[in-house]
């Protein structure tokens, strides 16, 4: 069994804490319990903005799924589709943006559609995600939400997937799949600064990563300040980049805690 290198949450020092610029977090196991978000979590989102620390949220979600979150969370925004659509709020109304133009999104549309039935007619068992209605630039395959898929399933949907071109990676209960370069990174560089007009590289030990899966390795290696909800330890197997710390609570709970020493540094 792989060692867990992590370092227990809080255990940063305190100038690290309130030097924080803001919270970058997965959504589904990180902010939520079994599909939804959780008092404690809720309340901690409400207590970073009181304190001015923006949270955006970067998920493998679909925009469809993420607009009403976008619309009703004390959130500054929500990046969807791993790095590809950005809700937040302006002026009142709800903006939707991509990181694809319209030409792009329309030629990629016909082959995700091809890519989305090879794997449902090669891959005993798979299933396309029950919110595959709200998705815009990618398709996803349930492993764990509604439908199981082993092991060995989800490595030949991730392969088909590659073999067709597209980035694929794998959530705690989904397998994604897209034509792009775009990923939760470039995504999250998008946001910072469209919204805040703030280069993300140049200050990324400001800013805290908070995920619980095996998809959130790259911002897990990116940010100094990671951490992982303590239910990531589910993926041990598969991790080959940890965060720099893990939390004792898992889920909701876990980001709550992240946010609870981010507000007592201050």
């Amino acid at each position: 069994m792989n060692p867990i290198p992590s370092r227990p949450w809080p255990e940063l020092p305190i100038e690290h804490a309130r030097s924080v610029l803001g919270v970058l977090t997965d959504i589904d196991d990180t902010l939520t319990t079994t599909g939804a978000i959780t008092g404690d979590a809720l309340k901690a989102l409400h207590d970073l903005q009181a304190a001015g620390i923006p949270v955006i949220a970067i998920t493998g979600r679909p925009m469809g799924w993420s607009e009403p979150f976008a619309r009703q969370w004390p959130i500054a925004a929500i990046v969807a589709e791993n790095g590809s659509v950005a809700l937040f709020r302006e002026g009142g109304e709800l903006r939707i943006e991509y990181a694809q133009d319209a030409h792009t999104r329309e030629h990629n549309a016909r082959r995700l559609r091809e890519v989305a039935a090879r794997v449902v007619r090669e891959v005993p068992g798979a299933t396309l995600a029950q919110d595959s209605a709200g998705r815009a630039t990618d398709i996803a395959v349930d492993h764990s939400e509604f439908v199981q898929l082993d092991q060995a399933r989800i490595d030949q949907v991730v392969a088909v997937m590659r073999e067709e071109g597209m980035t694929a990676t794998v959530s705690s209960i989904h397998i994604n799949g897209w034509f792009g370069d775009h990923t939760k990174l470039s995504g999250a560089r998008w946001i910072v600064q469209r919204l805040l007009k703030r280069e993300l590289d140049a200050e990324h030990e400001r800013w805290v990563y908070v995920g619980d899966s095996t998809n959130d390795q790259l911002m897990f290696g990116h940010f100094p300040l990671s951490v992982g909800v303590a239910n990531l330890v589910h993926f041990r197997e598969q991790l080959h980049t940890w965060p720099t710390y893990l939390t004792v609570g898992e889920r909701g709970q876990g980001f709550a805690q992240v946010a609870q020493a981010l507000l007592a540094a201050r």
